[in-house]
């Protein structure tokens, strides 16, 4: 596995999951351990063992030779090197994300690998960069229609009034073939309003122009430096100038009343959803993420914990909320003040004295407060899903997100800037597993599971950047057809046996689409093809009318978008009583009530027999 916090999820599911493959296989014995340098008896009994024997260990234990106690003689292995062992059983590798395993094609976990002679190898990963032979395939675009993750909707937390003056933060600068450029977030007059939008501009740019906002008068960007160590964008407003590094913004709104709309924005929704849930059995969880342990926890000069910013934020506005009438079943009985204290806590690296540290994974004393921080949340998952446990909001360092798969997590709230390309998708991860009640059973359809993402951005801005994301990480591209994608389509053989139609016809058909016009020479999508998926009035060769509909299907996936739903366009419906009791009403209800029962009876031995 690529890192801790993944060892220790595969571990904590190995531990979970121990009786129920005994008792689905009779028994058969098997011993799972996590690879430890200092235990390498653990090794030797992985080699010698007549039982099945499950070793979890990080690339990071096994990807220097000479450093790793795994390449070197030990007398806890008989004088042997413990790689030797693993070598000779021919064991069988899963590799999870091979992409941050391997480090390459010619990269050392690679070698690493290959080292131990495996019989074989299964990679499983949504992102491979290097395909090999593969086996099954169930993409990001797959999972959401058949209902496998959370349906997702996006939340904006946009403070009241902050477009009322000019506003300008720099994201980065660039300098490409000495064409100098700056990155910015800015305030943009659109046809629906004002949206806060990522552009472009360089020296001399008048931001009134720019944005077509009247407020911008007299805002220009001057200077623009590239250089490593003096990056800035010189901000020329009326009555003065501002030099901005990247991540420094001008005209932004009062400290924290971001995050306070965010974090009321996200007990809103908690709340929503645990009115309609608890009944069901079903715990609600919300997650934030932050950068600093001190946002959230502070130690006096004494050392004792006092509370941060953040929790002072949060108390307040969940006291807050529970004083609102629509909420007052929720908190019959309760002391609100002892609640609001109870219902959040904080996981993040915890450093030897116990105290809370800001999470980074380089140097060993980083990673064992990280890895202590992983222990706990494992240990805790199935504690934090019995609706008698108080804690129901997290607060945790944003490099702690891969720790947290809890599928009962229903809220998603980011405090701080999104900084890199690909986090939405990955900070989404950590909620689309499909929930579970009281009993452990897994609940589906989207009614239940839906994963609310309270973003600072718009929902427009939001939903094409996780689209973008998705399309850069997995390779899957929204809006384009590729000459391959009708290969898997399923057939009748010659021998009446069910097969797969195969690059070759997957490419006449492509070549058909083309030609007629429903598909670019690029492979993009036409508007008549839209037009006639709508219509059902694609027509396609002879040769294929048996696989219409499956071809249909590949090109509805392709046609389609990301699913993202606009929270804020949820309404509530008022039951018309009116027609709820007419005599109409009944008289149909009394037509379709009645319960239907259809019975198979079998003679269990005529079936055998035929």
């Amino acid at each position: 596995v690529p890192s801790v916090a993944i060892k220790e999820g595969v571990f904590k599911t190995l531990q979970i999951t121990e009786d129920h493959l005994k008792g689905l296989y009779a028994g058969v014995p098997y011993e799972y351990f996590i690879y430890n340098s200092s235990k390498l008896n653990d090794v030797r009994n992985f080699a010698t063992s007549p039982h099945i024997q499950i070793m979890v260990v990080t690339v990071g234990a096994i990807n220097k030779r000479d450093v790793n106690n795994l390449y070197k003689s030990s007398e806890k292995t008989g004088g042997e090197k413990p790689i030797d062992l693993i070598k000779a059983t021919r064991p069988i590798l899963i590799v999870d994300e091979p992409q941050s395993v391997d480090g390459g094609l010619k990269g050392q976990g690679k070698k690493a690998l290959e080292e131990m002679s495996p019989l074989c190898t299964l990679r499983y990963s949504a992102t491979h960069v290097y395909k090999h032979h593969m086996v099954y395939r169930l993409d990001a675009v797959d999972a959401y229609e058949q209902k496998l993750v959370k349906q997702i909707e996006v939340a904006s937390a946009v403070v009241e009034d902050s477009h009322n003056k000019p506003y300008v933060r720099v994201l980065s600068v660039n300098n490409k073939r000495g064409r100098i450029s700056a990155r910015v977030e800015i305030d943009m007059q659109a046809a629906q309003g004002i949206n806060r939008t990522e552009i472009e501009v360089m020296d001399g740019d008048n931001l009134e122009i720019v944005t077509n906002r009247p407020i911008y008068s007299n805002c220009m960007i001057g200077e623009i430096r590239t250089e490593k160590d003096n990056q800035y964008v010189e901000l020329r407003y009326p009555g003065g100038e501002i030099f901005l590094v990247p991540g420094e913004s001008f005209g932004d709104v009062e400290p924290l009343a971001v995050q306070r709309q965010m974090i009321r924005r996200t007990i809103k929704e908690h709340l929503d959803k645990e009115k309609r849930l608890h009944p069901q059995g079903i715990k609600v969880l919300s997650l934030f993420f932050i950068d600093k342990v001190d946002n959230y926890r502070q130690y006096d000069s004494e050392g004792r914990a006092v509370k941060g910013s953040y929790a002072l934020i949060f108390e307040e506005e969940y006291k807050r909320a529970a004083r609102l009438p629509e909420y007052r079943s929720l908190f019959e009985g309760l002391d609100i003040d002892q609640t609001a204290e109870e219902v959040h806590n904080g996981y993040f690296s915890i450093d030897k004295k116990g105290g809370w540290s800001d999470t980074v994974e380089t140097g060993i004393a980083n990673q064992e407060n990280a890895e202590r921080a992983y222990n706990l949340i494992m240990k805790e998952k199935e504690k934090l899903l019995s609706l008698n446990t108080p804690l129901k909001f997290i607060f945790s360092h944003s490099a702690l997100k891969e720790g947290w798969d809890n599928p009962n997590v229903f809220q998603i709230c980011t405090l701080r800037e999104i900084s890199t390309e690909t986090e939405r998708r990955q900070t989404l991860g950590r909620g689309l597993r499909l929930c579970v009640n009281q009993n452990g059973d897994r609940i589906r359809g989207f009614e239940i599971n839906t994963l609310t993402v309270i973003a600072r951005e718009g929902y427009e801005e939001y939903a094409e950047n996780l689209q973008k994301e998705i399309e850069q990480d997995t390779g899957y591209r929204f809006g384009v057809v590729e000459d391959h994608q009708f290969a898997g389509i399923t057939v009748i053989t010659p021998t009446s046996e069910p097969g797969a139609l195969g690059f070759e016809k997957s490419k006449e058909i492509w070549e058909y689409l083309t030609k007629e016009e429903y598909l670019k020479p690029n492979g993009l999508v036409t508007d008549k093809l839209r037009m006639a998926l709508k219509d059902g009035t694609l027509v396609v060769p002879t040769e294929f009318a048996d696989q219409l509909d499956q071809i249909v299907a590949v090109l509805k996936k392709a046609v389609g978008r990301i699913n993202v739903k606009n929270a804020d366009d949820k309404r509530s419906i008022k039951t018309r009583r009116a027609v709820l009791y007419s005599p109409e009403f009944k008289a149909l209800w009394d037509r379709v009530k009645h319960k239907s029962i259809y019975r198979l009876n079998f003679d269990n031995e005529k079936l055998i027999e035929d």
